[in-house]
């Protein structure tokens, strides 16, 4: 990040209402993001400008379906969205960061050291090498994938009576609809798409809960 930048976090009253006591943690990943997301080709250079809004804040959205207590898995976490800001948040959930990509891991780690998060477990590895061996209460993906083959990748990883919290664009009910037989043959019981207005600023984020049987 250069002097010229300034601070990416917004420290107004509706970020510290979303992000609660995480603010701080929170603002610093920002701020690390900001500084070496580019560089190591986490993030492309049009994000910056709108990286706290649209994405790191942004992040947190799941933050309200995710259960009081039990475990959360981050499914191809990249540069750490949602799954550090929910980790930060959410100290009380063991979390589980999945990468297949090395460079990728190399900086969730770095984060995790530089934020001191000893909730976080990192995986390097695809989800599907977790299937049998991992089960948590949520699981949760930002842009990994359309969401039949994300099913796929994640429903295994959810233990019966937890969720999938999946983060889509406007095309989230063609979705739902296109992978309705995928979901029901992987215990998806229950499919719900919520539209979340974080901000208040008619920026719409659409949250697709998938609950398993």
């Amino acid at each position: 990040m250069t002097q010229e930048q300034g601070p990416v976090a917004v420290d107004d009253a509706r970020s510290r209402e979303v992000l609660g006591l995480a603010w701080g943690a929170v603002a610093h990943f920002a701020e690390m993001l900001a500084d070496q997301g580019e560089l190591r080709g986490l993030i492309g250079p049009r994000e910056l400008p709108r990286l706290w809004t649209r994405h790191v804040l942004n992040s947190a959205v799941v933050a309200r379906f995710l259960p009081e207590e039990g475990s959360l898995a981050d499914v191809g976490s990249g540069a750490g969205l949602p799954g550090v800001v929910l980790a930060a948040m959410r100290p009380e959930l063991e979390v589980h960061l999945i990468e297949p990509m090395e460079r990728r891991v190399s900086w969730l780690l770095e984060v995790r050291e530089e934020l001191d998060l000893d909730n976080v477990e990192i995986h390097h590895c695809r989800a599907e090498e977790l299937h049998g061996k991992l089960r948590v209460s949520a699981v949760t993906a930002r842009a990994v994938a359309a969401l039949d083959k994300l099913a796929r990748m994640t429903m295994p990883l959810v233990e019966p009576g937890g969720v999938l919290l999946a983060q889509k664009g406007r095309r989230a009910e063609d979705e739902v609809a296109q992978a309705e037989r995928v979901l029901a043959r992987l215990g998806g019981d229950q499919v719900t798409v919520h539209q979340i207005d974080l901000l208040g600023d008619g920026e719409v984020t659409r949250v697709v809960k998938v609950h398993r049987a």
